[in-house]
């Protein structure tokens, strides 16, 4: 048989599966295995959204829409963005897929050439990488260090830039890392990506989970120069706790947008015409749902943090948004915990499943190897009972 495309044969198993499987089949032989890897509110969906989904069905909002989204959607994306980061946007403009992560995709597709390469600072969402390779483009990692706040400056951007480069991807606040950047750390990446003339496609999923007061800056909202060379990308996904529904959405200059709804029309098609209504319900109705859960994930972050912190021989950052925190474990590295020699965060993540039952997820596939993720998408309860299997298993 003739051998398989290349690109998609290069494409990684994310380095966390070996884990979550093992996870997942300890839990179904009825072990009480406490879990911290998912990646989505354990929340549910707001009543008032399931009951827009529910009267759809009823009206029969159950046909083809357009492919790259409805009116309605649109124009409660528009709203939403003038509302929360004072941008105006056109429906015309606006993209809607099937979830953030395919945003991603489409964007991608959009602007890259094989061989074109991608500034990726690290640690990264484990699909931006694979991503990018999909789209036949190369990436090229910047690393964040933790003493940085795992952000990069302007001065790292500009000197990973070649005449190849076409784009950068910047996650802010980012996944896994929970971390925010400043107007001020943004201002100086917009003016390098503006003398550079590079795309900047802006993933800002996580935008309604900020803590401590902090505002999020649209990267977008940096100017229109800046705006002209941003795809930002959102959805419903986190704020709302609907990551089964399958919706996100980019907004761009209206020459990308047409490329990527063109694109979407001849590969998925549209997204499901009940969630897009259910979407409009969560983007133009009361806001205090979101705000609840913002405040119970911030409750949650503050006790993970201060429980890390207190154990001896790991550490973390405290998070400004999202719902992760990184442990630095780099003085467990050489260990041996349980019997078992601790190399990586890999190893790490494996003996603390199997002698301490609770489920984390190794950075490596993320470019950050000395670092384990949490995510305090979980009861409080399963968080205090993880933070005790945790400082029980260090003892080793």
């Amino acid at each position: 048989m003739k051998k398989l495309a290349q690109i998609a044969s290069a494409v990684q198993v994310s380095s966390t599966m070996a884990i979550d499987v093992l996870a997942k089949q300890m839990m179904a032989d009825g072990v009480d295995v406490a879990g911290f890897a998912a990646g989505e509110p354990d929340f549910n969906t707001p009543d008032h959204i399931k009951a827009a989904a529910e009267q759809a069905i009823a009206d029969n909002v159950t046909r083809y829409t357009p492919a790259s989204g409805t009116l309605a959607l649109k124009q409660a994306v528009c709203r939403r963005m003038r509302e929360d980061c004072g941008l105006d946007y056109k429906p015309s403009q606006v993209v809607v897929t099937s979830g953030a992560k395919h945003c991603v995709y489409i964007a991608l597709r959009a602007l890259v050439d094989p061989g074109d390469e991608v500034v990726l600072p690290a640690p990264f969402w484990v699909s931006y990488l694979e991503l990018i390779k999909m789209a036949g483009g190369r990436p090229v990692v910047v690393t964040a260090q933790e003493s940085a706040r795992f952000k990069i400056t302007a001065e790292q951007l500009a000197a990973a830039i070649t005449p190849k480069t076409k784009a950068l991807i910047l996650n802010n606040p980012g996944n896994p890392t929970g971390m925010v950047y400043t107007k001020e750390e943004l201002d100086a990446i917009a003016r390098v990506c503006v003398e550079k003339d590079i795309y900047v496609i802006s993933d800002e999923i996580y935008c309604g989970l900020l803590y401590d007061g902090v505002k999020c800056v649209s990267f977008a909202a940096l100017g229109e120069d800046v705006k002209e060379r941003t795809i930002l990308i959102n959805g419903v996904s986190k704020s709302y706790a609907m990551t089964g529904w399958r919706i996100g959405y980019l907004l761009a200059d209206e020459r990308i947008a047409k490329v990527m709804g063109d694109y979407l029309s001849h590969s998925t098609g549209s997204p499901s015409s009940i969630s897009q209504a259910a979407s409009v319900a969560a983007l133009t109705g009361p806001q205090d749902c979101v705000e609840e859960m913002r405040r119970a994930f911030e409750e949650r972050r503050n006790y993970i943090v201060e429980r890390v912190n207190a154990m001896d021989g790991v550490s973390c950052l405290k998070p400004e948004g999202a719902f992760y925190i990184m442990m630095n474990i780099e003085k467990q590295l050489g260990r041996t915990l349980h019997g078992e020699t601790i190399r990586s965060g890999d190893d790490f993540c494996s003996a603390l499943l199997r002698h301490g039952l609770v489920a984390a997820v190794p950075c490596s596939g993320f470019g950050a190897p000395n670092f384990v993720r949490w995510s305090y998408a979980a009861s409080l309860e399963n968080i205090k009972k993880g933070m005790d299997r945790l400082e029980e298993f260090l003892k080793g």
